[in-house]
């Protein structure tokens, strides 16, 4: 069913670019199926996780944090880089707790996906958290967010104003509507 050796394209040569805290870049001289080559831009990131904490109270706990490549603050699900060799579950209990203080009774792990294949191979988890107990929370020493917790309703707001825009939510609020539409918990 999944046939597609004929759209593979093989690799001349890498020539890695730059290599930071959290990506990898490297350029790609490749083989397109048609006999051309071509150049690709790749960018290499370890992997995340992202968390949809759901209160007891039907809400989404979220954060409003800048981005610096937006030159903005918007609004997201907590979340986080996979440290070398851990557990995508590790992480989220991690993260969900460092940004929002919250700790989560279950875990469920919601979906996986790409967050941008065309030049990227990040991998994120999307879990969601449930049973929640609000706590105390530590960001790391260069990450500042506000805690935000939001109905349905104006997370669906949010979205349409622009102010929730990342992928990881979108999916996140997509996931939420339509388990409030069929009427699973």
């Amino acid at each position: 069913m999944n046939d597609s050796k004929h759209l593979y394209e093989k690799t001349l040569s890498t020539q890695q670019i730059f290599e930071g805290k959290v990506i990898k870049l490297r350029v790609d001289e490749v083989l397109l199926p048609n006999g051309k080559t071509a150049k690709r831009e790749i960018v290499n990131h370890q992997g995340a996780v992202a968390v949809m904490a759901l209160t007891d109270e039907g809400k989404l706990v979220a954060v409003r944090q800048f981005r610096k490549p937006l030159e903005r603050a918007i609004v997201e699900l907590p979340a986080g880089k996979l440290e070398p060799g851990e557990e995508p579950l590790a992480c989220a209990i991690r993260e969900l707790k460092e940004e929002t203080g919250y700790e989560a009774e279950t875990f469920t792990h919601l979906s996986l996906f790409y967050t941008s294949p065309g030049f990227a191979d990040e991998l994120l988890h999307l879990f969601v958290a449930t049973g929640l107990k609000k706590g105390e929370s530590q960001p790391d020493e260069d990450e500042f967010v506000d805690v935000v917790e939001l109905t349905l309703e104006e997370a669906r707001e949010l979205h349409r104003s622009g102010e929730i825009g990342d992928a990881k939510t979108v999916v996140a609020l997509f996931a939420w509507e339509s388990r409030e539409f069929y009427g699973t918990k």
